[in-house]
């Protein structure tokens, strides 16, 4: 469950950050270095519309923590790689979802809008790795057989 809310609040904060500063790139709004005051209007931007951000990034973060979920009970991936390969999956659903509308479609647009899914994702996949996950505890290499009879080997 840690796993899963960790993505909720994580997930969309960085992902509407991402995808607020992206479209402001594309839109060549800022063409020129940014002054203080272009900055500060990014940022009142970014607050006043971070409701929307959560109202519509929730259910794909959650998706996207799922993806990690289900990797996480694969043994054989490290935590490095599935942070890796769960970035991975959300570039591709981003770049899928936002990329390549419109007139403006390149090689410097498919990157920062699959940006938009990776740094929320891998993000979100290292904060579950250094907070909510648990230790699995180790198996038996046999199992225990119960009997009626203590003093008798079962049969």
């Amino acid at each position: 469950m840690k796993r899963y809310l960790i993505f909720a609040a994580t997930g969309p904060l960085l992902g509407g950050f991402w995808l607020l500063l992206t479209s402001t790139i594309t839109s060549q709004y800022w063409s020129h270095p940014p002054n203080a005051a272009e900055v500060t209007k990014l940022v009142t931007v970014f607050v006043t519309t971070l409701q929307y951000s959560y109202l519509f990034g929730v259910l794909p973060a959650l998706m996207i923590g799922a993806v990690d979920d289900i990797l996480f009970h694969i043994k054989r991936i490290g935590p490095v790689l599935r942070m890796l390969m769960v970035g991975a999956v959300a570039f591709a659903a981003t770049e899928l979802t936002y990329g390549s509308r419109g007139p403006d479609s390149g090689v410097f647009q498919f990157i920062m809008y699959g940006l938009v899914g990776f740094i929320p994702g891998s993000v979100s996949s290292w904060l579950v790795h250094k907070f909510a996950e648990e230790v699995q505890p180790a198996r038996p290499s046999w199992p225990e057989q119960k009997t009626a009879d203590p003093d008798r080997p079962a049969a």
